[in-house]
């Protein structure tokens, strides 16, 4: 890909100072890239050098986390917050416990998130935090001693005013509830300063459910657009865990058929379909059992299990014949073999459950045979919209209907979905969702960070 020259020094600044951190630049050169029509329409940005700005963290901390094993051996992990924009509001972003977590990952989590948060609408800034602590195979015990003590050091940087986390991957209702748990002992104070709780202590309804269904939503705005809709699309799913299992949830609701989904170990390719009876066991060997996904291949004769096989130019999953494709595992699943397996097989759209799934040399595959593509910053963002959610009941103490929150929900995916067609038509783009969300998030930022002064 040819980097505009308007853009070119500011992408080479960050790959400078930014070594060994290859998810970093991409996710700067995918927006960089895209910001060109609004830097050479509004050069006051450039001016204030917002994008250099926006590239560099507020804050990055980095922190020992010691624990012991059940055995009794010590074990000593890294923990991070990334607190990258709080513009227009206090840091909002996910933990991850994940052996891949480090710096760069983070640094690339968080600035996807400020465009995130800002185009929900909501007052929220971006951030990302998490450890390489990997949670399979550890005891409820080790995982209690270790979210223990990774918040023993991350909660004086937090605050309900400040600094919000949430789960992401490795970090559920469980490690949430531990995290909790201690910030409430050493503050002495029962606050919101973590969303995904549980209902009966500050959660809010349709919380876990929240990514998967709101990328189902933001997917059928972009259907009816075209006049058309779900029902009765063949649909690829990846992955297994939250959003995976809502977005097949929330997909069958909408009288589409899944036939995939996959863990790190392969993937499943179920020729007659997920049913509801299908999805309930899946649930329950990801989430109760803790098992693989090869399992309900076993169970299920019509279901074929594919092993993946590693460095693997091209990811099967991919080349299966479909008419939409939801990649909800994790970034850099999709590449170029990938895109022309899904242009090739019919694949008429792709909407992210994951974030930054598909590398830039694929996203310009899809979008020049026509794919209509979402972008995670705006399809996945239902997570978030709904933890913003959480948060306004956590301060007025009102807990709203599911319905409610469901509502809420759907309307501020559709705000997501108009502000990133209105943004894209306004600078010529017309259909582009990743000019419309990239820029429409960037000028809400921008414009907060100028009025603010120097800072």
């Amino acid at each position: 890909m040819i980097i505009h020259p308007l853009v070119a020094p500011i992408l080479a600044e960050v790959v400078s100072a930014n070594p060994g951190e290859p998810e970093f630049h991409q996710a700067a050169e995918e927006v960089l890239q895209t910001l060109v029509p609004i830097l050479e329409k509004e050069r006051k940005y450039l001016k204030e050098k917002i994008p250099q700005r926006m590239l560099v963290p507020e804050r990055t901390i980095e922190f020992r986390v010691v624990w012991q094993t059940d055995n009794g051996e010590v074990q000593v992990n890294r923990g991070y917050r990334v607190q990258m924009n709080s513009a227009i509001g206090p840091y909002k972003g996910g933990l991850r416990f994940h052996p891949n977590v480090n710096r760069g990952v983070l640094k690339f989590l968080a600035f996807e998130q400020v465009f995130k948060n800002a185009l929900s609408g909501l007052p929220l800034g971006g951030g990302k935090g998490g450890s390489d602590f990997d949670p399979k195979g550890k005891s409820d015990a080790e995982i209690m001693r270790f979210c223990q003590a990774f918040m023993l050091e991350l909660e004086r940087h937090l605050d309900h005013r400040r600094d919000i986390p949430a789960g992401d991957i490795g970090v559920g209702a469980r490690e949430i509830g531990y995290m909790f748990g201690m910030y409430k002992k050493i503050r002495n104070e029962f606050t919101g300063v973590l969303t995904g709780k549980g209902l009966g202590w500050g959660g809010s309804l349709l919380r876990p459910e929240a990514t998967g269904y709101g990328l189902v939503y933001f997917a059928a705005d972009m259907l009816h657009t075209k006049g058309d809709s779900l029902k009765g699309k063949t649909c690829l799913v990846s992955g297994s865990g939250n959003v995976s299992q809502f977005a097949i949830e929330k997909l069958l609701e909408l009288a589409a058929k899944v036939i995939t989904f996959s863990d790190s170990d392969g993937f499943i390719y179920d020729k007659d379909g997920i049913t509801y009876e299908k999805l309930a066991y899946l649930k329950w060997l990801k989430n109760e059992k803790r098992g693989r996904v090869s399992e309900y291949a076993e169970k299920y004769p019509s279901a074929e299990y594919h092993p993946v096989a590693r460095n693997a130019r091209q990811n099967l999953l991919w080349a299966i014949p479909a008419d939409c494709a939801f990649p909800c595992a994790t970034q850099n699943e999709i590449l170029e073999n990938d895109a022309m397996a899904l242009v090739q097989n019919g694949v008429r759209l792709l909407a992210e459950g994951a974030n930054m799934p598909t590398n830039n040399a694929a996203i310009e595959i899809l979008q020049k045979n026509g794919v209509m593509y979402a972008p995670g910053k705006a399809a996945n963002a239902g997570g978030v919209a709904t933890s913003g959610l959480e948060m306004t009941q956590n301060y007025s103490g009102e807990y709203w209907t599911r319905e409610q929150v469901d509502q809420k929900l759907q309307a501020i995916m559709r705000h997501i979905h108009d502000t990133c067609l209105a943004v894209a038509n306004e600078f010529g783009a017309p259909g582009n969702y990743v000019i419309g969300a990239n820029i429409g998030g960037f000028r809400r930022v921008a414009d907060a960070m100028i009025a603010q002064g120097m800072i």
